[in-house]
């Protein structure tokens, strides 16, 4: 019987992953499955770093760009629809490649979500209240009591974040971080698990420059063009939030610029963490 592999490229933002990534399913001759919970979103190029035309042509990509941020989506809604994806191609491919650094996602399609908790609406309006009272400040203390785990590896600046994880912990009576890794699905294919990493300092110049990059691509102008949907949970992201507070007059250009390279930085710093205890992964130090 035919076993396939799949090899998943991860890493934090801005290391090299699309380009790394490329090359591998050139190599392998086989297209690549995007696990990037941002670039799933079609109106969101610029800032979520979508592979250039020129990746894009060399290898088929799935999975980029193919809902709207109008389109409520989860982790859980990645697994089924990645794993659907997966089944369908490895009958004409006998590897395939995913990238991402997205780790609740790959975490997703590797090991299953089936006992997440649904959403306790009422609970959410309370603690959305909290916030938009509150501020997210004052959230993401609490949930640095409850679960320091998640407080250490999500985005918490991030107040749709925080709220969820939030909300887990006092729906449930256990850390949100608990639901990521049980249980473990047994997936048909061999996982392979590579991640890509840089020196520090490295990493964070071209963080600074892939963000002056974007601003010189139109991320202005992409970021005013959903204005519209700003409340959406896909825009609070890094990126755009500080655009739309340029756009609001509360900051300069300059400044926002400042406040997404800092708080991209974080996130690569987040995604780190994260991955650290996934003894897995195969690691790669880029030059």
């Amino acid at each position: 019987m035919k076993v396939s592999d799949l090899y998943i490229v991860l890493g934090p933002t801005a290391v090299g992953k699309s380009d790394w990534g490329v090359e591998l399913a050139e190599s392998l001759s086989c297209p690549i499955i995007n696990c990037d919970s941002r670039q799933i979103y079609r109106e969101m190029r610029i800032g979520t770093a979508v592979p250039s035309d020129e990746l894009l042509s060399r290898v088929r990509h799935y999975m980029i760009g193919t809902h709207s941020v109008t389109e409520p989506y989860t982790a859980g809604k990645y697994e089924l629809e990645a794993n659907a994806l997966v089944e369908s191609l490895f009958r004409e491919y006998d590897s395939l490649v995913m990238i991402g650094g997205s780790g609740f996602y790959i975490d997703a399609f590797c090991n299953g979500l089936d006992d997440f908790p649904p959403a306790d609406q009422e609970l959410r309006r309370q603690l959305s209240q909290r916030l938009a009272v509150e501020g997210v400040a004052a959230l993401r203390n609490e949930l640095k009591l409850l679960d320091p785990e998640s407080y250490n590896t999500i985005d918490v600046a991030n107040g749709q974040r925080v709220v969820r994880a939030l909300e887990v912990c006092l729906m449930t009576g256990r850390p949100f971080s608990s639901f990521k890794t049980s249980p473990l699905k047994k997936r048909p294919f061999n996982i392979h698990k590579i991640g890509l990493s840089r020196e520090r300092q490295a990493l964070y110049d071209r963080i600074d420059r892939r963000v002056l990059g974007m601003v010189a691509d139109g991320l202005v102008e992409e970021v005013r063009s959903l204005l519209p949907y700003r409340e959406y949970p896909a825009l609070k992201t890094v990126g755009y939030r500080e655009i739309f507070d340029y756009l609001d007059g509360a900051v300069t250009l300059e400044r926002a610029v400042e406040l997404i390279q800092r708080n991209t930085r974080h996130y690569a710093k987040r995604q780190m963490s994260y991955w650290r205890r996934d003894k897995s992964i195969e690691w790669r130090i880029l030059e």
